[in-house]
Formats: C-alpha cells, sequence, structure tokens
C-alpha cells in the first residue's frame, strides 16, 4: 500500500510545498527577475508535463515491478550491503538516506565533468534567472538516467522501503527550496546551511563564473562539498550583482521550451 501510494504522496508534497514556496518567494525576494516570469514559467510546466510520466514510469518499475514482483523487494529486504551491517532497520534507513545523497551528490559533480552529460544539465543551468521553478527544468533523458542510478544504488544498499519513500521526498522538496529566489535572514541561512543546501548557497552554483559554478553541488546535505572542498560560501560580486545562467546564451533562448529541449543536441 505504501509502495503503490509513493507517487501521489510525493506529488501532493510537492504541489503543498510548491505554493508555499512561490508565496515565500513574493513576499521575501532575494533578487529582481531578468527574464518574463510567465516565459520561463511556461517552459518549465513543459518540462514537468514531459518528466513526470518518466519519473512516474520509473518509480512503477522499481516500487510495483523491480522491487515486487521480480525481487521480493520488501520493506525491510535481506539482500544488499546494509542488512549485512547487522545495523538495527532504522540506522539502516538513515544510513541509506546519506548515501544516496550522496550517490547524487557524485552524479551532479559528474554532469559537469563529462561532456555528454554536461550536454544534458546544461539545459538546467541556462535558466537565467533563479526561483523554485527552476528546480523544475531537467531534460528528460537526465531524469530517466538519474532515476536509474538511484535504482542501482537502492539495489546495492538492499534499503528500506521507507528510506527509499523519504528520501524521495526529500529529492522532491529540497530542490525547490534551494533553487529559491528567497531572501532568508543571514542568521538563519548560517545555521541551516550547516546541515542542508540553503538558497544562498546553491545560488552560487548557477554563477556564469566558472570558478563558482562548479561548486556547492549538493541537494540535501551541506556536507559533501565541505569534505571534497568543493564548498564556496558566497558569489564573488554578490548576490544581487551575480550574472546567472551560461555566458554562450545570454539571450532570452533558454524561455522557450522548443529551443530548451533541443539544447543538449547543439
Amino acid at each position: 500500500m505504501i509502495a503503490s501510494s509513493q507517487p501521489w504522496l510525493i506529488s501532493g508534497v510537492l504541489i503543498g510545498v510548491a505554493l508555499g514556496l512561490l508565496l515565500a518567494e513574493a513576499v521575501w525576494p532575494r533578487r529582481r527577475h531578468r527574464l518574463p516570469l510567465a516565459a520561463r514559467w511556461r517552459t518549465h510546466l513543459g518540462f514537468v508535463a514531459i518528466n513526470m510520466p518518466v519519473e512516474r514510469g520509473v518509480q512503477a518499475l522499481v516500487f510495483i515491478g523491480v522491487f515486487g514482483a521480480v525481487t521480493g523487494y520488501t520493506a525491510t529486504p535481506d539482500f544488499g550491503l546494509l542488512p549485512q551491517t547487522g545495523l538495527p532497520g532504522w540506522a539502516q534507513g538513515v544510513l541509506a538516506i546519506v548515501l544516496l545523497d550522496l550517490a547524487v551528490w557524485a552524479q551532479h559533480w559528474a554532469t559537469h565533468r563529462l561532456p555528454w552529460f554536461w550536454r544534458l544539465h546544461r539545459v538546467h543551468h541556462a535558466d537565467r534567472d533563479l526561483d523554485m521553478s527552476t528546480a523544475l527544468r531537467f531534460h528528460p533523458l537526465e531524469i530517466g538516467l538519474s532515476m536509474l542510478l538511484k535504482l542501482g544504488v537502492a539495489f546495492a544498499l538492499g534499503a528500506p522501503l521507507w528510506a527509499l519513500i523519504v528520501f524521495e521526498l526529500l529529492l522532491a522538496v529540497l530542490p525547490m527550496f534551494n533553487h529559491a529566489n528567497l531572501a532568508l535572514p543571514l542568521w538563519l541561512d548560517s545555521l541551516l546551511r550547516l546541515a542542508i543546501v540553503t538558497p544562498d548557497m546553491h545560488r552560487v552554483h548557477h554563477s556564469t563564473a566558472r570558478i563558482e559554478h562548479d561548486s556547492n553541488f549538493g541537494f540535501c546535505l551541506s556536507v559533501w562539498d565541505r569534505i571534497f572542498r568543493t564548498y564556496r560560501a558566497r558569489p564573488s560580486g554578490g548576490h544581487e550583482t551575480m550574472t546567472i545562467g551560461l555566458t554562450d546564451y545570454p539571450g532570452h533562448e533558454s524561455t522557450r521550451f522548443g529551443w530548451s529541449m533541443g539544447l543538449p543536441f547543439r
């Protein structure tokens, strides 16, 4: 029951958080928008319309097909690395979430290093503004590959089913938060980023400056960038004046859905 309802649970939480962030961005914006908001949102919702079937299809494969029918993937699997540790179930789940977060960090790092993966990922970086909708702007090929990576890591770990559901919820909610055009009080930002990625921390990653662009790869835990020395506290030019996007595409191209979908093949 939990597995079959999981996509709807994620969708409900996603919509609720999105509405809350939209309100927060309107009341406490960090930057002024440079591009027409309606044009950007049309494109980003276009990606949602394509990516949701991709995501839901893979989730159905994971939670109903492969995990359920083929491997007998139960709430507490008896295969993979974690069951061999002898840790209690709750500890295995927490460790699974942490390691899945590390895997997504490593995937993000790789998309900036490997040319073909960068071709896909630059669709996300082509947005010249940054708000919670930017978290929806991913090419469907990158979405599919990312889902396959998480599937492989989950199999290898033998992660408890509840941990996979919690991680999917985090993966749905936190990217919207850390892409938000939201001016958090500095004391709150400093406190939060001790544990998780904040909007000010992630905004640095969307800078056109290469040294800033290749930093702050995390989406959930901020510790990985500190461990692997890719952490950068703030952009050199300040958050209000920094340039976001890709230097190759300084115009309004990114607001067009067809152009954005075809970007990896240019």
